[in-house]
């Protein structure tokens, strides 16, 4: 896989920071040997050097931090057809997901382009630059808006997604993120879901948490945004895991009839 296809503009400690590390004490082990110092200082740094170099292995083959987003289920949007809403679309990772993998959708990139979320210039511009380079500009639609309050009609969408993106908000603010992304999707129109899960690969990546919401544990997860979509207005039908994820399929509970 070309790593350097796409510049979705992660920040060096996520795309090279492992990497650093591996040089770094690469060399010192090296020059410890060399120099005749303690063994335990060679052995030390050959194992920070070894998680380095393995850290970033599991950043770019397992994560694939610089590659579009594979899509967790085949379920979603099978028809491989409509018209969907990316929430939180940044600099257009799992946007290109769907685009590359249902050619028949149009989807429309929204986000706050404002914050910092391990992305450097997170501009629109950098979403539609990354469209072109994958050949699917032309389906694509930028809209700067907030998820909390989405700037669409009632019923506009058929599908609706949010990978790594809804669960920076804070909590109190889900429920209002949720029922909106219900409104705007159509009676039966699908909504996948994609957070931090804190497995091996996330864990053997980073010991330490960058932020809390990736080590609330899945079964955590799984309890807190299974409530609120149900809540909000979904039935939950399909939950997994892929390196680094838990993942939601829902669908909008279609308008019970009313009784004459």
């Amino acid at each position: 896989m070309d790593f350097s296809t796409y510049d979705f503009g992660y920040s060096w400690p996520l795309t090279r920071g492992h990497f650093l590390v591996f040089l770094l004490f690469g060399a010192v082990a090296a020059v410890s040997v060399w120099r005749g110092w303690p063994r335990w200082v060679a052995a030390l740094s050959s194992v920070l050097g070894i998680w380095g170099l393995a850290g970033a292995l599991v950043m770019h083959y397992a994560i694939q931090i610089n590659m579009p987003v594979t899509m967790p289920t085949e379920r979603f949007l099978a028809s491989g057809t409509g018209n969907v809403v990316d929430l939180g679309a940044g600099s257009g990772r799992a946007t290109l997901m769907v685009l590359l993998s249902r050619p028949r959708t149009t989807v429309t990139g929204l986000d706050r382009y404002t914050g910092y979320y391990g992305i450097d210039d997170n501009s629109p511009d950098r979403l539609r630059a990354n469209a072109r380079v994958a050949g699917v500009d032309d389906r694509l639609r930028v809209q700067v808006g907030d998820m909390r309050e989405l700037p669409f009609k009632d019923g506009e969408f058929d599908g609706a997604l949010s990978v790594a993106a809804m669960d920076h908000l804070r909590s109190a603010d889900i429920p209002r993120a949720l029922t909106e992304t219900a409104r705007v999707l159509k009676p039966g129109g699908e909504f996948l879901f994609v957070t931090i899960n804190s497995d091996f690969w996330v864990k053997f990546a980073f010991p330490t948490a960058l932020h809390g919401h990736g080590y609330w544990g899945r079964k955590g997860n799984e309890e807190f945004w299974r409530e609120r979509m149900t809540n909000a207005g979904f039935d939950v039908v399909e939950v997994g895991t892929r390196p680094a994820e838990l993942y939601f399929l829902a669908k909008k509970r279609a308008l019970a009839a009313r009784a004459d």
